[in-house]
């Protein structure tokens, strides 16, 4: 038998030979345990067998490469694992002494495996600890990432904008990521197979620069390049951190000339300056108005998503749409372009059936300027909060809000508020308790509601398709002259209301319970109670003229019946798509230069009939005082005299012929 195999038989390796005395030998131990035990030898100089732990005989000179491997043992899952050491040293005893009885072997080999599973616990209940110990792992990434920030902050000590503490109750204006994106309320809907389907197949080549939290990029989409929107940080006070978006030289050029475009009242010039810039945002949004109103409402939302992603690539490193703590000054015209793309892309997220995504947007709108609110969200906030189902979301900014915004005022919270608490009252999963005080509720605000606003019953009614009793219909207090007493400005909010939000009050037991709270107040007024006189008064006071942000509200929400209450001075006027009715005080960054009149440079006729204007102004004149503008007030007067009389001189008169003789019917003499 040759040596090869007697070394396998014995269970030896080439090169484990003994070396003879002056062999190497290492013995490698615990340096916890050796520092907490001591070297315990026993009286002839050596180590027992039974104490400690086995030593590492090294007999094999190439072993000596990885033996800083065998100290510190391999990393598992971060940490490293003294399990493969002891199996290493188990093994080599085992090799180093083949020749031992079978009851040892078993003996060892089951103190062994107890003394790995008993090292496996402990290593399991350390990762255990050190996961406690940093933090468990939360359902929101997001709010781990907001605890991080915070922590930073507070050793830096640094004062930066950014999202406030985190508390066990979240602001009323936050915005959830997750609810900003409409595919994640229709898989709640229709499952993620129906939604992703088509979107699995993915490219590998990013094409976009960065991932974007309001829109998803399309393949369909010009390629993304800087058109010269940039944001920048004006102040940071009070936990408040104030923006605004600024336009470069470039941008100011392409602004200008989407103005001219947009005075040309043609959408072909619009076309053709987005192929030059093609994520200009005001142009992007005039040219979505006008394909809505081609009926073509695919391409019009694209366009919107387009706008809102140029806007996005262009945030302030600091600014955060989920905070509620950034503000956009709407008095700013490079801000409100980011405003109207919001509610565009808003409305057709309802449009689309996604009131849950919608609600989150009017949060967002809302959130920017809630003191002065340059859209009016309140108007729509509590119709999307009832469509979506979040009655809790509605009760809880009624709660907060009431005490300094009066909510209550509204006819669209006054009606909407009672509702909310009806429909949870309408909810099996609560307790008998809760139910019974949300039913309580409920009927104590609508009460209240019907008696501030009573001209806001018959035509609910009217478009609900119902026909009210004879006692309700021909009372004083809800008939006929309750619609037409009521000021203009609250005609105006009613009929937005209803236009809107009429069709949830269609339900059988919600109309039941409306009939039966319409009796107690037709009870209460009959009775004499001094609250119908107080609410009257009221109604004489409060809504003398609406404000301008709700003007611009009902523009924007092309409500027909809500359209048809604006009072003439705002009906008279010109509104533009992209810019609504602006505020009065605007702050402007930088003005448009005065245009060289086109018109001018056309024929004398065109010029003579533009004369006739009486906001008619040649080109390059300005008013000046003195001399000089005598001067330029005749050089005008003798500008149009001259075009008159080349007018005059083209105009030729041609003379009829004279009627052959041998036309027996006389045809083309007058009688």
């Amino acid at each position: 038998m040759s040596r090869r195999a007697l070394r396998r038989l014995r269970g030896e390796q080439r090169g484990q030979e003994p070396l003879g005395p002056g062999a190497l030998q290492f013995v490698l131990r615990d340096d916890d345990d050796a520092e907490e035990e001591g070297p315990k030898r026993g009286p002839d100089g050596r180590r027992p067998r039974g104490s400690g732990k086995e030593g590492v005989r090294v007999n094999n000179r190439f072993e000596l490469i990885n033996i800083e491997d065998l100290e510190e043992g391999p990393v598992v899952n971060g940490e490293r694992s003294d399990c493969l050491l002891t199996e290493a040293v188990v093994s080599r005893n085992k090799r180093r002494s083949p020749s031992g009885s079978a009851e040892t072997k078993r003996d060892g080999e089951a103190a062994d495996r107890s003394n790995v599973s008993g090292k496996l616990r402990k290593k399991k209940k350390k990762q255990k600890n050190k996961k406690n110990a940093t933090g468990e792992t939360s359902e929101n990434g997001l709010e781990d990432i907001d605890r991080i920030l915070e922590r930073i902050e507070d050793s830096s000590g640094l004062n930066r904008p950014g999202p406030p503490p985190l508390s066990s109750k979240k602001h009323v204006l936050y915005v959830e990521h997750r609810h900003l994106n409409p595919d994640t309320e229709l898989k709640r809907y229709f499952g993620a197979r129906a939604v992703l389907g088509e979107q699995r197949p993915r490219q590998r080549q990013r094409i976009y620069p960065k991932c974007t939290w309001l829109t998803t990029p399309k393949s369909t989409w010009p390629r993304y390049s800087k058109p010269g929107l940039s944001m920048r940080l004006l102040e940071s006070r009070k936990g408040l951190s104030s923006f605004a978006f600024e336009h470069s030289e470039e941008y100011q050029q392409t602004q200008h000339k989407f103005l001219a475009a947009v005075e040309s009242m043609e959408p072909n010039n619009i076309v053709v300056l987005l192929q030059a810039s093609p994520y200009h945002v005001d142009s992007l949004l005039q040219l979505s108005d006008a394909c809505r109103f081609q009926e073509d409402q695919e391409m019009a939302r694209d366009l919107v998503e387009r706008a809102l992603y140029s806007m996005e690539c262009a945030f302030h490193p600091l600014f955060s749409l989920t905070s509620g703590t950034c503000r956009l000054d709407y008095r700013r015209p490079e801000n409100r372009s980011f405003y109207l793309a919001l509610y565009k892309q808003m409305s057709f997220l309802e449009k689309r059936g996604c009131p849950r995504t919608a609600l989150e947007y009017c949060k967002l709108i809302l959130s920017l300027e809630p003191d002065e609110d340059p859209l009016c969200m309140l108007l729509l906030i509590d119709h999307l909060a009832l469509r979506a189902r979040n009655y809790e979301y509605l009760v809880r900014l009624f709660q907060e809000w009431e005490a300094h915004r009066n909510l209550s005022q509204l006819p669209n919270f006054a009606f909407s508020v009672p509702l909310a608490y009806f429909l949870l009252s309408q909810q099996a999963d609560l307790p008998e308790q809760e139910l019974s005080s949300a039913r309580e509720k409920a009927s104590l605000l609508i009460r209240q509601a019907l008696t501030m606003f009573p001209g806001v019953l018959m035509p609910l009614l009217e478009y609900c398709s119902v026909r009210p009793d004879a006692a309700v219909a021909n009372h004083r207090f809800f008939g006929p002259d309750a619609e037409i007493s009521q000021p203009p400005a609250l005609r105006q909010l009613v009929s937005l209301y209803l236009g809107r939000s009429h069709f949830l009050w269609k339900e059988p037991a919600t109309m039941s319970w409306l009939e039966e709270n319409v009796r107690e107040v037709l009870q209460a007024v009959d009775a004499g109670d001094p609250a119908v006189e107080a609410c009257e008064s009221r109604r004489k006071v409060l809504y003398q003229r609406a404000p301008r942000n709700i003007h611009r509200h009902v523009v924007l929400s092309e409500i027909k019946e809500a359209v048809a209450a604006l009072p003439p001075d705002v009906t008279t006027q010109s509104v533009m798509g992209f810019d609504p009715l602006p505020p009065l005080d605007t702050i402007y960054s930088y003005v448009r230069p005065e245009r060289l009149s086109p018109v001018s440079h056309g024929n004398t006729i065109a010029l003579f009939f533009r004369s006739l204007l009486p906001n008619y102004t040649m080109e390059g004149e300005r008013p000046e005082d003195g001399g000089a503008g005598v001067l330029n007030h005749n050089q005008g007067l003798n500008r149009l005299m001259l075009a008159v009389r080349d007018m005059m001189a083209n105009f030729h008169f041609h003379d009829l012929e004279a009627p052959r003789e041998d036309n027996p019917e006389g045809d083309g003499e007058w009688d």
